[in-house]
């Protein structure tokens, strides 16, 4: 019996590890487009393929009831988060992106958390728990901008979009803080 959890183990291991090669890249991320990036650094964390830029023509509510446009934000570094409150690995990248966002928001970084299924007075009480410095937009009911992001095979997923809008990085899964920064620095 012990040996069959073992296996089980092992399988799962090896599914979780696949997950970044679904999109073709090995950096866990997926793909990016448009113009040409500006450095060394920024065509190593993106993966330009021509007409791939970041959906951004949608509008959201944030907790607060506020319509958000995505496509205000062009023109600034976006990390775009969908997440849950529910979900560890969310909770804590949390923290990081809000040290992130403080370090970089005079550089032209801006963080925008969608929040899968949870309503505005959930998010109201969990945001402020948690310090979030950033738009946290509801996507509860807003299936077509995960799809339009997507494919999504978990949370948390988080895309890099450069200041052309263009997707940079799919980050699916919790990354580190290192990870996040040097990406982050490379586009700005």
């Amino acid at each position: 019996m012990n040996k069959w959890w073992i296996a089980g183990a092992a399988a799962f291991g090896l599914a979780l590890a696949t997950i970044p090669f679904l999109s073709g890249d090995t950096r866990g991320g997926g793909s990016a487009a448009g113009t040409a990036p500006r450095s060394e650094a920024a065509a190593a964390v993106c993966r330009v393929k021509p007409g791939k830029s970041a959906p951004l023509e949608y509008t959201l509510k944030d907790m607060n009831g506020k319509p958000v446009r995505l496509a205000d934000y062009k023109g600034k570094v976006i990390m775009l988060n969908f997440w849950a409150t529910w979900c560890g690995p969310c909770q804590a990248e949390i923290p990081m992106f809000v040290k992130l966002q403080d370090k970089y928001r005079d550089q032209g970084l801006v963080f925008l958390g969608v929040s899968i299924d949870d309503e505005p007075p959930t998010l109201l009480t969990y945001a402020s728990r948690m310090k979030m410095n950033y738009p946290v937009l509801v996507g509860a009911e807003h299936e077509e901008v995960q799809e339009a992001y997507g494919p999504m095979v978990g949370i948390p997923t988080t895309m890099l979009i450069g200041r052309d809008g263009s997707i940079c990085t799919k980050y699916m899964g919790a990354q580190s803080l290192e990870r996040f920064e040097s990406d982050i620095k490379a586009l700005l």
